[in-house]
């Protein structure tokens, strides 16, 4: 006669879903609308309340995305909400200097003309872009969310993870993905050390109105206390993130708006005419962190919560969306080999796809910012060679802006356009 208590213990416990997702920002409704597309069905359980998740003013806030970021959004049915208010990226002018004096004859420019595949990229706006995701998220069959609550335990064993909720709601899946940002408490807690470090650098952040038109022209302007970048977005209006040491920018940071213009114009120039402020003021300190595993047992950490690096490129969104195309890539071919797609075998490819290119984007950042952020004559004649000869020869032009546009390396059929 069966024992009920061995028989119970042999039993699987139910799945809620089969996987679960911390976080809910942007990499979170994305990687969750990808795994839905491959026939998974997904749990998004995020800490804001779902009323302040929806919110969409106008503050600001907005996002370089690569071409195949793009592709990415567009074959999960959501560039289509935001295409229309998508400024294209059609030119990158990169140049360095002191405020005030101008920039230096040495510059590098990037012309979207030089590759057969279109922009480089394009800007999209928070404002845009969040609420796009979260409709597309509310519509999908396949997933479901919980607002308001933190995750405060995990446990993985052989056959899935249990998760425990503030709320007092259990969950349980094959999977569980960390979106939830630098100070991932799914890393935390599945025990994954981080290495970083800060650059005693905080990035101011806003929006401009400028009189002028931008013509789809992306600058980066490197100074030494830091870069600043001036993205197009749409109309006369362009997006700001100004490095500065972090002493300066609380100075700065704590003007009014009229003296915070004075002190911006001197490095923003008069290219694009008068300047006013459009929307609020951010800032946010700069630092590296990255997760020495990508993957845990039942874990895998995706976007910010892998690897948080320095906006001087741009690319910190846009990694977090190859994160996305290659764990969804992963899983979906397992599923359809019939492998469990929690197993450590088929979360160490996604690690192997993606630590290698995580790794090198922290290291080229990190390199970078230490060459271009100082006043050092040595280093300055170094680099504006190095800009001069980038300009004068196509091929390494090329590369760069087709590194620029995510079109390098073993690309995910998301980031290819193509579905799972």
């Amino acid at each position: 006669m069966d024992n009920p208590l061995h028989s119970a213990l042999l039993r699987p416990m139910a799945f809620d879903c089969d996987i679960l997702i911390v976080g809910g920002g942007l990499n979170g409704p994305t990687l969750a609308l990808a795994l839905a597309s491959a026939g998974q069905s997904v749990i998004i359980v995020d800490a804001l309340p779902l009323k302040t998740r929806r919110k969409a003013g106008f503050d600001g806030r907005s996002y370089a995305l690569a071409l195949t970021s793009a592709r990415l959004l567009r074959a999960l049915g959501v560039w289509d909400m935001v295409e229309d208010d998508a400024q294209p990226m059609l030119d990158i002018k990169v140049s360095d200097g002191r405020a005030g004096e101008g920039p230096s004859p040495f510059f590098m420019h990037f012309d979207h003309a030089e590759i057969e595949e279109g922009p480089m990229g394009y800007m999209v706006e928070d404002r845009h872009l969040r609420p796009a995701l979260l409709a597309a998220v509310e519509k999908s069959k396949a997933v479901r969310q919980i607002n308001g609550a933190n995750v405060i335990a995990q446990k993985a064993d052989a056959t899935g993870v249990s998760v425990s909720l503030s709320s007092g709601k259990e969950l349980r899946a094959r999977l569980l993905v960390g979106c939830d940002g630098r100070g991932s408490g799914t890393a935390e807690r599945a025990g994954i050390k981080r290495t970083g470090w800060g650059y005693d650098q905080t990035a101011l952040v806003c929006a401009l109105e400028h009189e002028l038109p931008h013509n789809g022209i992306a600058h980066q302007f490197f100074m030494p206390p830091g870069p600043l970048a001036i993205l197009p977005l749409k109309g006369n209006r362009s997006s700001i993130v100004w490095s500065e040491t972090t002493e300066n920018a609380r100075k700065i940071n704590a003007m009014a708006d009229d003296d915070y213009l004075d002190v911006l114009r001197p490095r923003f120039g008069s290219f694009l005419g008068d300047i006013s402020l459009a929307g609020a003021r951010f800032t946010y300190p700069l630092s590296l962190s990255l997760a020495h595993d990508l993957i845990a047992p039942r874990i895998a950490l995706v976007g910010d919560a892998a690897h948080g690096v320095h906006p001087i490129a741009g690319q910190g969104l846009n990694a977090g969306m190859r994160d996305v195309a290659a764990l969804a890539d992963v899983i979906a071919d397992a599923a359809r080999r019939g492998e469990d797609i929690g197993a450590s075998a088929v979360l160490a490819r996604y690690q192997q796809w993606r630590r290698f290119d995580n790794s090198a984007l922290a290291i080229a950042t990190d390199a970078f910012n230490r060459l271009f952020s100082n006043d050092n004559p040595v280093l300055r004649g170094v680099r504006d060679i190095g800009m001069g000869l980038v300009g004068r020869l196509p091929g390494l032009r090329r590369g760069f802006i087709r590194e620029a546009a995510g079109l390098t390396g073993d690309l995910p059929r998301l980031l290819k356009g193509e579905k799972l």
